[in-house]
This record gives structure tokens, C-alpha cells and sequence, in this order.
């Protein structure tokens, strides 16, 4: 059912038109980085390019809603952000209607019909280096189309024409590079696959800053997939993606396309000091993990041991990241395949015997970790282990009527596979590099996991994407109300900045621009580490160092952006005058907060 009653379609040149002259109407723009968030009365969006908030908003000036405005976002991304919007990836939206009531909606690429355990070994059983993560034989069935198709069907006002006019515009007419973007382009990926040179790097001749970029190609694409959306997974485009594929050597068929569908899933829920967590279920790791933490530290009174980002505070944290990780390390994958136990890694009193094992002055190796008995079943004795992209991307939106989404959708890597699909101008996810490859052997960042993540047909691979919502938790007079909208890439980092961000601003004050932008610190249980951002406090690092920590403060667990990790797009709700507040990370250059 749509979430309100929709409204007279407009034309699509009236979309064209209010996106052209968004800019110029917007009564809040981020002009200049301030720890100061932007406010706004009835709409709020936020994201990493500027061009996908405008497209947004426009939407949503339109008489579009927060599911329209998501979809015009995601689309528009695909366009902006090739890195990591997509057609050809994967991800998951998060919906909170303006009565409470909650959507997940599972779009995440899925493992072709002939793929196989070992496909990424040689006769030796060692990984064939860059197979899962390069070319081809890396992609996954995208569910990118599927997701937004199904969400603006169920719960959109607007016509999908509507809601992928802006995108279709930004590949028409093109937009404007920054220097940084222009860079970006230069990826020697792109480089390596001659569509994906000639598209992105006009075969050589690159990109400069204040060029145009214009998609004719993708502009074409998109004008096939607004008019019949079937067609990406079931007509012509379809088997211009399967015979494209197969040509390459690619597992993806017709038929595997046409098997795709996307899940519309029960959230994970949890509370914490008077809010309720309304967050990603498997085939998410996210979601329990940050309940789980969240459970461990519900005793702890945060701002009483020290400040925000202070040594005592970061290190009951960091144990309770430890603990929840090397669960997600043993028993997470997905859930149409492998049970969950969900409900046991949610259990306050499972929290509880965990949290007794948190000594007050000192870390606990994780080699030394021993389970609570009692709680769990027994872990799988093999753990296979799979890479985490540290490139996605997330963004947030609430409209007037207050509805809510938290988006987060991946190619996987920098610009996915490096393959951009003759003819259609979109480039393919390297997703199956997300499934564990072989048994055992640690990835680039030393993140384990379970053999419910193994390569299987037809199977969704694991992720740490952690779209959330907060809201407070209501009582027998009084309905939730909407308090936080969150998310961010960043691979294993996701579910500890997510973390971050929350605690920062409902434990410690500060305003949602200033926890966009804290310093942020990681633990993931293995390698026995932990992570600081290179800006975090170096006294306060060696606080910690001196109570018994491996710190590294060169953040390489983000081998695209060293020193840094993550780009949190938040929203937040002012409990006393219920405006929206927006923080986008100023982390990246051309993103934006705005509203109305």
C-alpha cells in the first residue's frame, strides 16, 4: 500500500523544471564546513553529491515522498557517483512510515545459478588472485533496478518516470566535475576494460576539473528502464546483459536475471537509554551487531567515564565492538539459506554475561575471548572469510509527512568490477568477492566469517551495510517519534561508525553535524587492533596504547582514503522545536545537507 494518498501525476518537464531551479530555491545550502547542522521545517536530504540532494528535493517539492525522493536519489547517484551509485550493484533501503510502520527492502545482488564454492580457487585450493574482485566473473546478479522499482511501486506517490527524470537528466546534459571527482575518474580499474576507458576516460584524454560529463549511453538506459522496468531482468536489456556477460566469461544468464527478487524483510529492533533501533537484518550483519553493542553498553553511563572520544570512554566501546564482532564472525550469512541466531545474539541477558567479561582498565586479547555459555549454539568449526568494500555509499531523507529512509547501496569496490556492459553504459558489482572464497585465509582487512557466508547458488552475500532509524520509544500515551536517520559506508567500519555517530550525539551531546565529523575508531575482534582515524586526539591514543591497546592511527583499513574511513549522511530531529537537522560528512567535498 502507498503511504499516502498520491497526488495529481505531474508532467515529467515539471520534474526537469523544479531540479533545474532547486538550486536556487533552496532555503538551506552547505556552502562552508560547520560543526553547525542545516535546519530545516518539513524536508530534510542528505547525501554524497550535491546534484543527488537537489535531485531529491526536487521530488519531494514536487509532491513526491521520502520512498519517491529515495528513488530519485539512487537513480541520480548512478549517474553522479559512478564509484558506488549504481545500476549494476546492490543494497538495502530502510522505510519508516509516518505511522511507525517499517519496511526493509532487500535488494542485494545475488550469486549466479552456476556458481560454485571454490570457483575463485586453483588446482591447489589457493585464491586466483583479482578473479572475485575483477572483470567478469566477479558480478553478482544486481538488484539495484529490482529494489528502487519495488520500493516507488509500494510506497511511492509519483510515477517512476517522475522519480528518474533527474537521473536521466544528469546523463543527458551532464554535470559539472570537481577536481576531486575528475581525479576519481582516473581509476587505472577503468583503465584495464576499453568501454569502461572510453566512457569514463575518453580513452585517455581524461576528465579536468569543470569539464562536463555527459552519459548518452546511460541516459538511454534509463529512459528503457523509467518506461518498462521488466525489461532490465526479463526483455531485451536482459539478454544484453547475459550474452554481454557470458562473452566475458561471466556466470550471469538471462535465466538468472529473471530469478531475481527482491525481499521485503522484517527490520532487526532494539532500544537503548529511551530510543528504539529500527536497523538491518540479515543478509546484513549490521543490524544485530549494533544491537548487540548497543545491549553491552546499556549500563554504562558514557559521559560519566569522560568525554566524547576520551581513553575510558573509546575502550568499553571498543570491548563491546570486539565481542559483538567475533559473533558475526562465527554465525552470520543468509537467512534464506542458513539459520540466524538472531534472537540469542539479541538477548540483553547474553549481553549482560558478555559485558562482565569487560574489565574497567584494560583491553581483552581476542585470542583470550571465551563465548558466555548458555546462550548460543556451537560456532561452525571452518571459518571462511570475505572481503568488505570500503566503497558504497548511504544517504538519508525524511519528508513533511514524515516518512523516513535510510539507503545504503554498493558496487563493492571502487567503481565495482571495472566492467562497464557494452550499449547500456552501467558498470557491473564485483559482489561475489563479498562471499567467503576459501576457508581460513584472512582478507586484506583480516575480517572472518562463518560458513553460512560460503559461496552457493543463488545465495546474498554478507554485508556490514547498516541503514538505521531511531526513534524514541513512546509509551501507552504518547507515539514513537522519529529522532535519528543514519548510515554510512566503509566496509567492516560501517557498523562502528554507525555506532559512533548514535552514541555521539544520544550519550554525549553533540549535534548531528559534529558527529558526522568526529574522529572515528574501529575494532573488528580480528586482527586484534584497533583503528583510530589519523585526526583522532594522538594524547588520547596514547592513553590507550598505555593501557594495553595495538592502536593504529593511520586508519589503513580504507586503502581508497588513507587516514580516514566512512561518510556518515545523518538526519536528526530537534526534540524541542522537531526541526530536521542534517550532517553531511565533511569528509567528502561535494556532498550536501538541504532541505526545506
Amino acid at each position: 500500500m502507498p503511504l499516502a494518498s498520491p497526488r495529481p501525476k505531474s508532467c515529467l518537464a515539471m520534474t526537469l523544471c523544479c531540479l533545474l531551479l532547486s538550486r536556487g530555491m533552496l532555503l538551506h545550502a552547505q556552502t562552508a564546513i560547520s560543526e553547525e547542522p542545516i535546519r530545516a521545517k518539513h524536508a530534510m536530504v542528505v547525501t554524497i553529491h550535491h546534484d543527488a540532494t537537489d535531485a531529491g528535493l526536487a521530488i519531494l517539492k514536487q509532491g513526491g515522498n521520502a520512498i519517491d525522493a529515495a528513488v530519485a536519489v539512487a537513480f541520480t547517484l548512478a549517474v553522479v557517483y559512478p564509484q558506488a551509485g549504481n545500476l549494476g550493484g546492490g543494497g538495502f533501503m530502510l522505510i519508516r512510515n509516518h505511522n511507525g510502520k517499517t519496511h526493509f527492502i532487500d535488494y542485494r545482488e545475488k550469486a549466479p545459478a552456476a556458481a560454485t564454492r571454490d570457483m575463485y580457487l586453483d588446482e591447489q585450493k589457493n585464491v586466483i588472485p583479482e578473479l572475485s574482485t575483477v572483470g567478469y566473473k566477479a558480478s553478482g546478479v544486481p538488484g539495484t533496478v529490482a529494489g528502487l522499482v519495488y520500493a516507488q511501486s509500494h510506497f511511492g506517490k509519483l510515477t517512476l518516470q517522475q522519480d528518474m527524470a533527474p537521473a536521466i537528466h544528469f546523463a543527458t546534459d551532464g554535470y559539472v566535475l570537481s577536481a576531486e571527482e575528475a581525479q576519481n575518474l582516473r581509476n587505472k580499474l577503468l583503465s584495464r576494460f576499453p568501454t569502461s576507458a572510453h566512457i569514463f576516460q575518453r580513452d585517455g584524454e581524461f576528465y579536468k576539473e569543470g569539464d562536463t560529463f555527459r552519459q548518452p549511453l546511460l541516459a538511454a538506459t534509463l529512459t528503457r528502464i523509467a518506461a518498462n522496468p521488466e525489461e532490465f531482468y526479463k526483455g531485451e536489456m536482459a539478454k544484453q546483459i547475459a550474452s554481454f556477460e557470458q562473452a566475458g566469461g561471466g556466470l550471469i544468464t538471462a535465466a538468472d536475471l529473471a530469478a531475481y527478487e527482491v525481499k521485503d524483510r522484517e527490520p532487526i529492533k532494539g532500544t537503548y537509554h529511551g530510543y528504539k533501533i529500527i536497523t538491518a537484518p540479515p543478509p546484513s550483519s549490521g543490524g544485530i551487531v549494533l544491537v548487540e553493542i548497543l545491549n553491552m553498553l546499556s549500563t554504562y553511563d558514557l559521559p560519566k567515564l569522560g568525554a566524547d572520544r576520551s581513553a575510558p570512554q573509546v575502550h568499553v566501546i571498543t570491548e563491546a565492538f570486539r565481542r559483538a564482532y567475533m559473533d558475526r564472525a562465527d554465525y552470520l550469512g543468509d537467512p534464506d539459506f542458513t539459520p540466524q541466531p538472531i534472537k540469542e545474539m539479541a538477548n540483553p541477558a547474553y549481553a549482560a554475561a558478555w559485558r562482565s567479561s569487560i574489565q574497567p582498565n584494560s583491553p581483552t586479547p581476542s585470542k583470550d575471548l571465551v563465548r558466555p555459555a548458555g546462550f548460543m549454539p556451537p560456532p561452525p568449526q571452518l571459518q571462511p572469510v570475505a572481503h568488505e568494500s570500503t566503497q558504497t555509499t548511504h544517504f538519508s531523507i525524511v519528508d513533511a509527512d514524515g516518512n523516513a529512509v535510510a539507503n545504503t547501496f554498493t558496487l563493492n569496490n571502487t567503481f565495482g568490477s571495472g566492467v562497464t556492459v557494452d550499449g547500456l553504459g552501467f558498470l557491473m558489482n564485483d559482489e561475489m568477492d563479498d562471499f567467503a572464497s576459501k576457508m581460513g585465509v584472512p582478507n586484506m582487512y583480516g575480517l572472518i566469517q562463518g560458513p553460512a557466508n560460503s559461496i552457493g547458488p543463488g545465495k546474498r552475500p554478507l554485508s556490514a551495510m547498516t541503514p538505521t532509524i531511531v526513534t524514541t520509544k513512546g509509551s501507552l500515551f504518547h507515539h514513537a517519534r522519529l529522532a535519528f536517520v543514519l548510515g554510512t559506508p566503509g566496509g567492516s567500519t560501517i557498523i562502528t561508525t554507525v555506532a559512533n555517530d548514535f552514541l555521539s550525539v544520544a550519550d554525549n551531546g553533540l549535534n548531528i553535524q559534529q558527529a558526522a565529523d568526529a574522529p572515528r575508531f574501529h575494532h573488528q575482534y580480528l586482527p586484534d587492533r584497533l583503528d583510530l582515524e589519523k585526526k583522532f586526539s594522538p594524547q588520547v591514543a596514547d592513553q590507550l596504547k598505555d593501557m594495553g591497546y595495538t592502536v593504529n592511527r593511520l586508519a589503513v583499513a580504507d586503502e581508497h582514503n588513507p587516514g580516514t574511513w566512512g561518510d556518515s549522511e545523518l538526519i536528526a530531529v530537534d526534540p524541542k522545536t522537531h526541526e530536521l537537522l542534517g550532517g553531511h560528512d565533511n569528509r567528502r567535498n561535494y556532498g550536501k545537507a538541504a532541505g526545506y
